[in-house]
C-alpha cells in the first residue's frame, strides 16, 4: 500500500504492470526496437563528446600531469559504483523514467519529483550547453576550411564577438546552436529507429578518429614526457602531486557525464533485464579504456606543461604538432562536432522519456505522455524541448549552465545508491535479473565517491543547485502534489 503524503510510493508491480501495456493503448505504447549493441552505442554515444579533447589536456596541464590518466581511472570508478546501482534497477523496473522511477518506488513521491526535476538540469541544460560548444567548434572548422561564419550569428546576445573587420560587437543569436538542437529533435520525433541508426553512424565516426589519433601518435610518444607520472605537488591543495590526481578526476569528470541517460531507453528495449546491465556497463568499460589510453598519449606527445592554461581543440593541436600529422586537426573537429550531436540527441532523448514517465504519473500534464499514433514517440515533449532548448541554447551563454550538468549527475548517482539499499531492505525479495554485490558496502562507496567529487565543485554551483531545486519545489506543491495519480486514486 502506498505511503501517505509527499512520501507515497508507487509499487513495482503496478510499474511493471504499466511497462507490459496495463496503461496503454494497443498499439500506442514506446516500440522496442533497441537490442544491446543499439544500447551500448548510445552510452558511447553520449560518453564520447568533446571533453576527451579538451578537457584531458586542460586537467593535465594545470592539475594531474601525466597522471591524468588515474584520474579518469577514478572517476571511472565512481561512475562503475552507481553504474552497478543503476544496472541493479534497469533489469527490476526497465521503465523510461529512469532514476525518476527509481526513487518513486523506493523514496517516495517527493524524492521522486525532486530527482526528476534535476534530471532536468541534467539533460536539457546540458543539451543546450553542449549545442553552445558545438556552435563554437563549427565556427571554428569553417574558419579552417576558409568559409567563415558570420560570428554573430553564432554567439549569445550576451556575448561579444570579433567581426571579420576586427571590431568588436554584441552577437544576435546562437544560430547553429538552435540549429542543431532542432534537428536532434526531429531525428527523434520520427523514431528511436532512426534515432539509433544515426547515433551509430556519428560513433562510428568519432571512434575512428580517436584510433586514428593513437595509432598515429603512439610511435611518436617521448618516454620522458612521462616522467614524473605525478609531478610533485606545488604546495598547494589540487596542483598537481596526488591531490591535482583528485582535482583532475573532478574536473574530467564531465566526461563521463550521460550514460545514465541509457536507462531512460530501458522502454524502448527488446530484453531490458538482460541488455540495459550490458549497455551500461558496457559503454561505460569502452570509454574508460578510450579516455585513459588518449590520455596517455596526448601527455606522451608533449610534456604537460605545454598544456596549461589551454582550452578547446589546442591541447590536441599542440600534441599533433610533434607529429608529421598536422591536417589531422581538421579531422579532430569533425569528430567533435559528430560526437557532440549524438550527446545533444540522447540528452534530448532521455529529457523527453523522463517528462513522458513523470507525466503517466500525473505529476506532469498529460501532453508529455501522448505518443505519435505513427512514430510512437513523445513528439509533442520532443518539440516543446527543441523550442525550449533551441533557444536557451541561442540567448544563453554556455558557461552559465556548464557546471550544473555535473552536480546534477552526482546527485542523480547519490540517490541511485541510497536507493538500492532501501529496496534491498523493503522488498528482498523481488525479481532482479542483476544484483549489485557486496549490498550496502557498494552502494555506500558510491553514494560517497560521487559526495566526495560534488564537494570539489566551487560553491556557486552548489548555490545555484539549491535555487533549482527550490524551484521545483515550488511546482511540485502548487501543482503536481495535487494532480498525482497516487494522490486521486490511492
Amino acid at each position: 500500500m502506498s505511503k501517505p503524503g509527499i512520501f507515497r510510493t508507487k509499487s513495482i508491480f503496478k510499474i511493471q504492470h504499466e511497462i507490459a501495456g496495463g496503461s496503454s493503448a494497443p498499439g500506442v505504447s514506446l516500440k522496442r526496437h533497441l537490442g544491446a549493441t543499439s544500447l551500448v552505442l548510445f552510452g558511447i554515444g553520449v560518453l564520447i563528446g568533446a571533453g576527451i579533447f579538451s578537457l584531458t589536456g586542460m586537467a593535465a596541464g594545470l592539475y594531474a600531469g601525466p597522471g591524468i590518466v588515474i584520474s579518469f581511472a577514478i572517476s571511472a570508478v565512481a561512475c562503475a559504483l552507481a553504474g552497478l546501482c543503476y544496472a541493479e534497477f534497469a533489469s527490476m523496473v526497465p521503465a523510461a523514467g529512469s532514476v525518476y522511477t527509481y526513487a518513486y518506488t523506493t523514496l517516495g513521491e517527493f524524492f521522486a519529483w525532486i530527482i526528476g526535476w534535476d534530471l532536468v538540469l541534467e539533460y536539457a541544460a546540458g543539451a543546450a550547453t553542449v549545442a553552445t560548444s558545438w556552435s563554437a567548434y563549427l565556427l571554428k572548422f569553417c574558419a579552417d576550411i576558409a568559409h567563415p561564419f558570420p560570428a554573430q550569428w553564432a554567439a549569445s546576445p550576451f556575448d561579444v564577438v570579433t567581426l571579420a573587420s576586427g571590431e568588436h560587437a554584441h552577437a544576435i543569436f546562437n544560430f547553429p546552436a538552435a540549429f542543431i538542437v532542432v534537428a536532434m529533435s526531429v531525428v527523434l520525433v520520427k523514431g528511436i529507429r532512426e534515432s539509433s541508426m544515426l547515433n551509430a553512424v556519428l560513433v562510428a565516426l568519432k571512434l575512428f578518429v580517436i584510433f586514428a589519433f593513437i595509432g598515429l601518435g603512439w610511435k611518436y610518444m617521448v618516454p620522458a614526457n612521462h616522467q614524473p607520472f605525478i609531478p610533485s605537488n606545488t604546495g598547494e591543495f589540487g596542483h598537481f602531486g596526488w591531490s591535482g590526481v583528485f582535482r583532475g578526476s573532478a574536473v574530467i569528470f564531465f566526461a563521463y557525464i550521460g550514460f545514465d541517460a541509457v536507462s531512460t531507453a530501458a522502454q524502448e528495449a527488446k530484453n531490458p533485464r538482460r541488455d540495459m546491465p550490458i549497455a551500461i556497463l558496457g559503454s561505460l568499460f569502452v570509454c574508460t579504456v578510450l579516455y585513459c589510453v588518449f590520455a596517455y598519449v596526448l601527455t606522451g606527445l608533449a610534456n604537460y606543461k605545454e598544456f596549461s592554461g589551454l582550452s578547446g581543440l589546442a591541447p590536441v593541436a599542440v600534441a599533433i604538432s610533434h607529429t608529421p600529422y598536422k591536417f589531422f586537426t581538421i579531422l579532430v573537429e569533425v569528430a567533435i562536432l559528430a560526437g557532440f550531436s549524438s550527446v545533444i540527441m540522447i540528452l534530448l532523448l532521455g529529457q523527453s522519456r523522463v517528462f513522458y514517465a513523470m507525466s503517466q504519473d500525473g505529476l506532469l500534464p498529460a501532453m508529455f505522455s501522448e505518443l505519435h499514433p505513427k512514430f510512437r514517440t513523445p513528439w509533442k515533449s520532443n518539440i516543446l524541448f527543441a523550442v525550449f532548448v533551441g533557444l536557451f541554447a541561442g540567448l544563453v551563454p554556455g558557461h552559465v549552465i556548464g557546471e550544473m550538468t555535473s552536480i546534477g549527475t552526482l546527485l542523480a548517482f547519490v540517490i541511485v545508491c541510497i536507493s538500492v539499499i532501501v529496496l534491498r531492505r523493503t522488498m528482498p525479495d523481488a525479481p532482479r535479473a542483476f544484483r549489485v554485490p557486496l549490498v550496502p558496502w557498494v552502494p555506500i562507496a558510491g553514494a560517497l565517491s560521487c559526495l566526495a567529487i560534488m564537494a570539489s565543485l566551487p560553491i556557486e554551483t552548489w548555490i545555484r543547485l539549491v535555487v533549482w531545486l527550490v524551484i521545483g519545489c515550488l511546482l511540485y506543491f502548487s501543482y503536481s502534489r495535487w494532480n498525482s495519480h497516487l494522490h486521486r486514486n490511492p
